[in-house]
C-alpha cells in the first residue's frame, strides 16, 4: 500500500507537535542508536533490505521498522532484513550518504501517535570536519516519509554534529569518571572502525585518530575464513553473522557453532593493534595522561583484558555511552559552551 493510499484513507487528523522534539542519534556500522531522553536509548542492527515494488514486507517491528519513501521505495531494517536475501550492510558502505535513511529509521512517534512535529538532532560521525556540512544537507528541511505505517511530516530545524566518542567523554565526566587533570584519551572501538580523541582537562581535543578499519568487522572477518568454522558450516561464513556472534555467546547464527574456544588466537593480535597504535601516536604526551576511557559497541570483546588497569575505565553500557552524551548537549548549556 502506498503512502497516497493510506492518506485517502485516513479519516483523523495527525496531532502537531509546536515544541521541537530532541533526537540524539549514533548511526553505527554495527547498530544505529538513538536516544530522546526516554528510558533507555535504543538500537537497530544497521542492516536493510530494499523491497521491491511485488514484494510484500515481513512483520516490521519497532527494533526492524519499515520505511517507506514518497516515491514508493521501501526499505526493511533490523533483524528482520536478514529473512530477505541479500542485505545491505552499512558496515561496508559509507553510511555519510545513508544519513536520511538512518534517521527515519530511528524516528520513533511521540507518546506512541505523534508523528508530526519541528526536530532537533544531535548527531556524531568519526569525521565532522569532513562530512558534518553533508550530513546537515541531507536532514535540515521538511521530511515526509511512513514508517511501520506510519505517516511523518518533520521539520529538521536545528542539526549539531559532534565528533563520534566525545558524546561518550560527556557522558563519563556527568558520572565522575574524568579525573579533573590531566589528558584523557577516548578509545572507540566500534563496528566497522575505531578511534581515539585525546582531550585535556579542560574537554579540548588536542589529537585524534580515526581509522577506517580495524573495529569489530575486521575481526569478525578474519574469523570467518577460520577452517574450523568453514569446514563445520560446510560453507563459507558470512562476517556479519560472525559480529552478531559477538554478542550472544560466540555463536554462528542458529547453527550452535561456537569460536569461543579458540577466539583467543585472533582477539590477542587484534587487542595489541589497537593499542599498540595508540602508544605510537600519544607517546609524547603518555607523561600527562591520568585516563584512558574504553567506549563503543564493540569494546566488550576487551573488557575482561583492561580489568583492573589502574588508568582503564571501560564505560558501562558502553553501546550507548556516546548517544547518552549526545543528548546532554541538548539541555545543558555550560556543557555545550565547554566542548566547543
Amino acid at each position: 500500500m502506498t503512502i497516497a493510499t493510506r492518506q485517502k484513507r485516513s479519516s483523523k487528523e495527525p496531532t502537531v507537535v509546536t515544541t521541537s522534539r530532541v533526537l540524539a542519534l549514533d548511526a553505527g556500522n554495527y547498530d544505529l542508536k538513538y536516544y530522546d531522553g526516554a528510558s533507555h536509548p535504543k538500537g537497530i542492527r544497521s542492516v536493510r533490505f530494499q523491497l521491491p515494488k511485488g514484494r510484500d514486507a515481513v512483520r516490521y517491528t519497532e527494533t526492524s521498522p519499515l520505511v517507506e519513501l514518497p516515491d514508493g521505495t521501501r526499505y526493511h531494517f533490523g533483524a528482520q532484513a536478514y529473512k530477505y536475501r541479500r542485505q545491505q550492510q552499512t558496515v561496508v558502505e559509507n553510511k555519510v550518504d545513508l544519513t536520511k535513511l538512518h534517521l527515519y529509521a530511528c524516528l520513533e512517534p511521540l507518546d506512541g501517535t505523534i508523528s508530526e512535529f519541528p526536530l532537533s538532532l544531535y548527531i556524531s560521525t568519526p569525521e565532522p570536519a569532513k562530512n558534518a556540512e553533508a550530513i546537515k544537507t541531507q536532514l535540515l528541511g521538511w521530511h515526509e516519509f511512513t514508517r511501520n505505517g506510519i505517516e511523518y511530516q518533520v521539520d529538521v530545524q536545528r542539526v549539531e554534529v559532534e565528533r563520534e566518542g566525545m558524546g561518550a567523554y560527556y557522558y563519563a565526566k556527568t558520572l565522575g569518571l574524568i579525573p579533573d587533570n590531566g589528558y584523557t584519551i577516548v578509545v572507540d572501538i566500534g563496528g566497522g572502525t575505531w578511534l581515539t580523541r585525546l582531550v585535556d582537562a579542560e574537554g579540548e581535543v588536542i589529537d585524534e585518530n580515526v581509522m577506517d578499519r580495524g573495529g569489530a568487522y575486521e575481526l569478525a572477518t578474519s574469523i570467518s575464513f577460520d577452517r574450523r568454522l568453514t569446514n563445520s558450516l560446510g560453507t563459507t561464513a558470512d562476517p556479519s553473522l560472525v559480529m552478531d556472534g559477538f554478542k550472544l555467546g560466540h555463536t554462528y547464527g542458529d547453527t550452535g557453532l561456537t569460536w569461543a574456544p579458540w577466539l583467543e588466537e585472533y582477539l590477542d593480535s587484534w587487542f595489541k593493534g589497537i593499542f599498540q597504535t595508540i602508544k605510537a601516536q600519544y607517546t609524547p604526551y603518555m607523561a600527562r595522561v591520568t585516563r584512558f576511557l574504553v567506549t563503543g559497541g564493540s569494546s566488550h570483546l576487551i573488557s575482561e583484558r583492561l580489568a583492573g588497569r589502574k588508568l582503564f575505565t571501560v564505560m558501562h553500557d558502553p553501546q550507548f555511552a556516546n548517544v547518552r552524551g549526545l543528548f546532554l548537549l541538548s539541555n545543558d548549556t555550560q556543557l555545550c559552551m565547554t566542548t566547543r
